[in-house]
């Protein structure tokens, strides 16, 4: 996670990756930290992070506790300041990684390979070793420098997803728009959810609605 707003896409994407039985290596940056207790009011600190992440994650993107229960087991957190942390190594086995959301000081630091703390060093190695990366930025409007910047990842192989909710999968709720932003980031990754209802070709499919 960097710094950007959208702590709820993290929320479910972390979420979505436990359900399909994926062990996470979490990092979480110090500007995420501020944005997580602006947005939810939730301190994130090393020494809790399980207590933290448990609570963080058991609401729905409303704010609404005990929305959902987790299992933290598959879990591991790195502080951000940890330059010896495992994924900072590329011979420390990952599938690949996802930054959500990605702010815009984040992609820039991961494109010009500044490695300034673990997200983006572990970024860099990512790319380096050819593993999947998927950068869901999340900012507007979009300046000439951050497109270039994330052409840059393009060019390096990852995989760009805009934090930009679609209407066709019958969004309801503020939970089905944040989970199809996080579904598309999953499929980016090539990892299985059911997330959001997927296009299937029949015009008006977004209008139904359980009655």
């Amino acid at each position: 996670m960097s710094g950007a707003s959208g702590t709820p896409y993290a929320a479910a994407v972390l979420r979505a990756l436990l359900a399909a039985g994926e062990s996470v290596d979490l990092v979480v940056s110090r500007a995420s930290r501020l944005t997580l207790l602006d947005e939810t009011g939730i301190s994130f600190r090393d020494a809790h992070w399980r207590d933290d992440l448990r609570e963080w994650l058991s609401r729905g993107a409303d704010g609404k506790p005990d929305t959902f229960a987790v299992d933290l087991d598959a879990v591991r957190h790195w502080s951000a300041g940890d330059l010896a942390a495992g994924p900072s190594s590329g011979s420390y086995p990952t599938k690949g990684m996802l930054i959500v959301p990605a702010s815009t000081a984040g992609v820039a630091g991961v494109a010009l390979g500044l490695s300034k703390d673990l997200l983006q060093r572990a970024a860099s190695v990512t790319l380096k070793e050819g593993r999947p990366l998927v950068v869901a930025v999340r900012e507007t409007p979009l300046n000439g420098q951050t497109l270039r910047h994330l052409v840059t990842l393009d060019d390096a192989g990852a995989s760009v997803v805009p934090a930009s909710p679609a209407f066709y999968a019958g969004a309801t709720h503020i939970q089905d728009l944040v989970d199809f932003v996080a579904g598309r980031v999953l499929d980016a990754a090539g990892v299985p959810h059911r997330l959001y209802r997927r296009w299937q070709g029949e015009l008006g499919g977004g209008s139904h609605r359980a009655g």
